[in-house]
């Protein structure tokens, strides 16, 4: 039996505290959000699903081919809530860029998050994020995370993220606490959450070496022009290639990010 997310499995450890770190990947790696559409869809189906209180959403980052979400059950279960969103988001991708099938790779990965030490360490990991991933030295320069409904910028849609909570875990006085929350995201760290280990991401330079090398030393601008099946076969190639992103692959070669990513 198959779902938005692949294969169904047996049902997941419930948490009692009922909060859950959330990774939602892209299928084959793919990238989820191709523009800035995208990813304020992907807020907006968060909002929606949120209407009816069927969870509270504490923080989240959206990247290329993966988001982030901590979050805690309300009215529904987190299994259902996430079924509901990815199908939603799935519908309206699949439309746009007149595709079909899966989004999401396989079924998401989560975690219980049972105590607040570790509620401010997964806070701190998805905030991180980006910088981690280079896109960004500060994190507030990074638009699509929550990192700003916590430190007093704009929360789009308004009110997605309850920042209450956690803003409290380290002063009851708002103004104090957005400042504790601050330095805390900025501390030196080596958070690693859901057993995920941060993996060195490759130059430019070395993702092109790569690819001539697969290209028995051709030069990389002869691959627009090649043989449709030889040239996929290729991408295919480097897409497996550890520490390759799909939007890096469409820069190093000029060739559009979605038949990098139908390759």
């Amino acid at each position: 039996m198959c779902g938005v997310f692949g294969v169904v499995r047996q049902a997941r450890l419930r948490c009692e505290s009922g909060v859950y770190h959330v990774v939602l990947r892209g299928i084959n790696r793919g990238d989820i959000f191709f523009d800035d559409d995208d990813s304020l869809r992907f807020l907006e189906t968060l909002a929606q699903k949120k209407r009816n209180q069927e969870y509270w959403l504490y923080g989240y980052c959206l990247m290329n081919n993966h988001v982030h979400l901590l979050m805690k059950e309300n009215k529904d279960t987190v299994s259902r809530t996430m079924s509901r969103i990815g199908t939603s988001y799935a519908k309206w991708y699949n439309q746009k860029y007149s595709r079909s099938g899966h989004v999401f790779q396989g079924r998401y990965g989560s975690e219980c998050v049972e105590d607040d030490k570790y509620l401010l360490t997964v806070a701190r990991y998805i905030h991180n994020n980006p910088v981690k991933a280079g896109l960004v030295r500060e994190l507030e320069a990074y638009r699509w995370s929550s990192i700003h409904a916590y430190t007093g910028g704009r929360d789009y849609p308004k009110g997605l993220t309850e920042t209450e909570f956690i803003l409290s875990i380290f002063n009851r006085n708002r103004i104090e606490a957005i400042q504790a929350f601050r330095e805390f995201m900025k501390q030196e760290n080596e958070d690693i959450c859901l057993d995920e280990e941060i993996k060195r991401k490759k130059t430019d330079g070395e993702v092109k070496a790569e690819i001539e090398d697969l290209m028995d030393g051709e030069p990389i601008g002869k691959l627009q022009g090649m043989e449709k099946e030889k040239r996929n076969a290729i991408l295919r190639t480097i897409k497996s290639s550890e520490g390759v992103t799909l939007r890096q692959i469409a820069r190093v070669t000029g060739l559009n990010a979605m038949n990098v990513q139908r390759a």
